[in-house]
C-alpha cells in the first residue's frame, strides 16, 4: 500500500532547544520538494509587542522563510488552543495549495495535542466542586482520592501518578459535574477530530545541564536586548494586567512581578531562569507521553543535520 501524503511536519521541544534555527534549516533542505513555510506554534508568538522575551524571530529570519501566527494578536486579547486549531487547520490547506510543506514548530504542546486528538467540550471549572474536592484530599490525602477516581474512570487513573493533585481533581470535577468520565471526553475529541498525518520530530537533549545553560545564556541575551525595557513599556499601556494570559508568558510574569515590587535585576534574573527550567521541566514530560514522536539529540553537534535528514525522509516516505 501506498504510504499516505503527510499534511504537515511538527517540530517540537522544550524551550531554548534550538527549535527555531533548525526550523530555518530544515525549510532551506525542504527547497528540493517544492519549499516549506513555517506555522508558529507558541502562545506566545501570537502578541505583537512582545519581542524579545519571548525569542521571536527577527526581520531576517521571517523574510527567509514566510512565517505564521506571529504578531496577530494585541497582548490584551486571548488566544485558545481551538483559535489555534482553526487557523493551524486553514494555513496547512493554504501552504499546502501552495505545493509547499507546512513546518509546525513550536513549544505549546496543548496546541499540537487539540490539533491531532480534537477538542473536547469539558464543563468549565467548577470553584464549589473543586474546594470540596480540595477538602477531601485535606482530610485523606490525595492517594485515597487517587483510589476513588480508579473507582469510576480507570483510564485516567491509570495514567496519573497518586499524588498528581492538580489532574486527580480535574478529573473527580469533571465527573462530579457532568456525570461523565473525562476519559469519555478525550475519546469523543479524537472521534470528531481531523485525522491529520503529522510526524512529530522532538529536539530533547540527553543532558538537562546542556538545556539548563542554554536558558541561562537566553535569558542573559534577552536581559542584553532590552527585555526589562520591554516590559516596562507595556506596563505604562495602563489597560495590561498580569493576569493576562501574555503577561502570564514564563520570563514576562517574573519580570512583571519584579519591577512591581522593586526586585533587582540579578533577582529578577533568577526568577526568570528558574520559571523556564520547570517550564522546560514540563514540556518534556509532556513530550514523553507521545511514543509516536521521533526523538533528535538537541545537544549532538549534528542536531541540525539530524531535523533536516528526518524532515527528507518523512516527505519521502510519502513518494
Amino acid at each position: 500500500m501506498k504510504p499516505r501524503r503527510i499534511d504537515a511536519i511538527a517540530l517540537v521541544g522544550p524551550t531554548a532547544s534550538g527549535k527555531s534555527a533548525a526550523a530555518l534549516a530544515l525549510a532551506q533542505a525542504l527547497e528540493v520538494h517544492g519549499g516549506a513555510e513555517i506555522i508558529s506554534m507558541d502562545s506566545a508568538l501570537v502578541y505583537r509587542g512582545m519581542d524579545v522575551g519571548t525569542a521571536k524571530p527577527d526581520a531576517t529570519e521571517r523574510a527567509q522563510v514566510p512565517h505564521h501566527l506571529i504578531d496577530i494578536l494585541d497582548p490584551g486579547g486571548h488566544y485558545s488552543a481551538a483559535d489555534f486549531v482553526r487557523d493551524a487547520g486553514r494555513l496547512i490547506a493554504e501552504i499546502s495549495a501552495r505545493g509547499k510543506t507546512p513546518v509546525l514548530v513550536g513549544g505549546t504542546l496543548l496546541y499540537l495535542k487539540a490539533l491531532l486528538d480534537g477538542l473536547h467540550d469539558m464543563p468549565p471549572a467548577d470553584t464549589q466542586v473543586r474546594a470540596a474536592i480540595q477538602q477531601r484530599a485535606d482530610q485523606l490525602g490525595w492517594p485515597a482520592l487517587h483510589a476513588q477516581l480508579k473507582a469510576v474512570d480507570p483510564v485516567t487513573a491509570q495514567r496519573l501518578a497518586p499524588n498528581d493533585s492538580q489532574r486527580i481533581g480535574r478529573a473527580l470535577e469533571v465527573w462530579t459535574v457532568s456525570g461523565q468520565t473525562l476519559s469519555s471526553f478525550h475519546l469523543t475529541a479524537r472521534a470528531q477530530s481531523h485525522e491529520w498525518h503529522i510526524p512529530v520530530l522532538s529536539l530533547e537533549p540527553a543532558s538537562r545541564a546542556w538545556l539548563h545553560d542554554r536558558i541561562a545564556l537566553r535569558f542573559d541575551a534577552m536581559l542584553a536586548a532590552g527585555f526589562l525595557e520591554e516590559v516596562r513599556a507595556l506596563r505604562t499601556r495602563g489597560e495590561l494586567h498580569p493576569q493576562l494570559p501574555s503577561m502570564r508568558c514564563v520570563g514576562y510574569r517574573q519580570a512583571w512581578q519584579g519591577l512591581e515590587q522593586g526586585w533587582s535585576e540579578a533577582e529578577i534574573r533568577e526568577r526568570g531562569i528558574f520559571a523556564t527550567r520547570q517550564l522546560a521541566k514540563r514540556q518534556l514530560t509532556w513530550l514523553r507521553s507521545m511514543p509516536s514522536r521521533q526523538v533528535l539529540a538537541a545537544d549532538a553537534p549534528d542536531a541540525t543535520l539530524q531535523v533536516q535528514q528526518a524532515g527528507l525522509q518523512a516527505l519521502q516516505s510519502e513518494r
